[in-house]
């Protein structure tokens, strides 16, 4: 059986600190179990110019193996996933994704629908990649068709018509964020068929268009996306020369485009939903008892009803509802989120949703790991002081039974394969 693999140095830009620093976890310095791989299976890692000693193992695929659910469609698709990641170069990943030529990001997002369609749905065929790449390709086409006339005209007025055909003609529009129904608006199979998407994409469409057509030979002058940070607008092209200073927020590159829609399925199928004041680690520190916040007095009994509610499932082994999470896919989220290297604060939330699964020895591995490699900007006092109480829990549980002598119940949370 294969594992999927991080290295526990995967963040280069802690990596000097990170090798010199004697706060560093005995276990990430030393080798962890060597694992024997069969030919089968896919080796999803993530590379990097570090040993191979010292590795962590993500958890996902090989629990759902050990409860008898076939995961071969989702590792390749894990791998398709990562084989584009490998191609974010420093200058990639700052690139904007009006002009990125490296990474295909339409092909990155179907890779993610797909795992996730095969977590949920079992099939025994894997969702066609190819085919809705043919479809972006046709809509791209579309374009050219219809506005065949308008090539030699200003760059305004192409902008003008892109955007009509997209939203009008095509119909393509902006989902509400907040409505947990309109799940399928995160992934980009869905939104092609249904014409109805996040903002992140729509973004992603749109940048594909722009690429096909640079391709073709049609687009010859500099445009940028407007990416827009409110619950309503929809993805606009701009000339890149007419940019303003305030415009510079609203620029996705490459990786924060793939963090963005990794972000919107982690925060979707998050399974702690209460109180989206707070971030999901502390909703999910809070279900642990490893974070007390205050109450508010206008809290409804709903709310606090379908926090216990989401403590109650995941300790049956539910693992998922309508409205109220998914955890498997929020755990593949994040392990996505992890390979792309975006922030150590994913290792964090990984970790909690580990703990939570039962996975008590990698939660506290992770949680060491987010310690050795975390900056110190952006520290939140009340998401560190939840670190350290759930980090003297899992000591506590270590010291009292020790792992080997937990029961392995762990992969209960993954055999009830119905969705409530």
């Amino acid at each position: 059986m294969t594992f999927a693999w991080i290295s526990s140095k995967a963040f280069t830009n802690f990596s000097s600190t990170a090798s010199t620093s004697s706060s560093i976890p005995s276990f990430v310095q030393g080798k962890l179990s060597k694992f024997h791989f069969s030919s089968r299976s896919v080796n999803c890692c993530c590379k990097c110019e570090l040993s191979a000693a010292d590795e962590l193992k993500f958890v996902l695929h090989d629990t759902l193996d050990l409860s008898g659910h076939d995961t071969a469609h989702a590792r390749a698709a894990r791998f398709g996933f990562c084989s584009q990641i490998e191609k974010l170069s420093d200058v990639e990943r700052e690139t904007s994704i009006s002009i990125n030529r490296g990474v295909d990001l339409a092909r990155a997002a179907l890779h993610i629908a797909a795992e996730d369609d095969s977590l949920i749905s079992h099939s025994s065929v894997p969702l066609p990649v190819d085919d809705f790449i043919e479809r972006l390709d046709s809509l791209s086409m579309g374009y050219c068709s219809h506005y065949s006339s308008l090539y030699r005209s200003s760059p305004e007025n192409f902008l003008e018509c892109l955007e009509r055909f997209l939203y009008v003609d095509k119909g393509f529009r902006r989902t509400n964020p907040r409505n947990h129904v309109e799940h399928r608006a995160l992934y980009l199979n869905s939104v092609l068929t249904h014409r109805a998407g996040s903002v992140s994409m729509l973004s992603l469409i749109y940048s594909e268009i722009l690429k096909m057509l640079r391709m073709w030979g049609l687009l010859n002058f500099d445009v940028e996306i407007f990416f827009p940070h409110d619950p309503y607008s929809s993805p606009r092209g701009y000339l890149k020369q007419k940019s303003k200073e305030s415009d510079h927020s609203h620029v996705m590159t490459s990786q924060s485009l793939l963090v963005e829609v990794l972000n919107d399925l982690k925060n979707a199928f998050w399974p702690f939903q209460r109180d989206h004041a707070r971030s999901p680690f502390l909703r999910a520190a809070e279900a642990a008892q490893c974070f007390t916040g205050f109450i508010k007095p206008n809290e409804s009994a709903l709310e606090l009803a379908s926090a216990k509610a989401a403590r109650h499932r995941l300790q049956r082994g539910v693992w998922t509802s309508v409205h109220f999470g998914d955890m498997r896919r929020a755990l593949s989220a994040c392990e996505r989120l992890i390979l792309l290297k975006s922030d150590p604060k994913e290792l964090r939330d990984y970790a909690v949703l580990l703990y939570h699964c039962g996975f008590y020895e990698e939660s506290l591995q992770y949680l060491k790991l987010y310690q050795a490699t975390k900056g110190t900007s952006s520290i939140n006092d009340l998401e560190e002081d939840a670190v350290e109480k759930l980090i003297v829990r899992l000591n506590l549980i270590s010291m009292e039974v020790g792992w080997s002598s937990l029961p392995d119940n762990r992969s209960n949370l993954f055999k009830n394969s119905e969705p409530w």
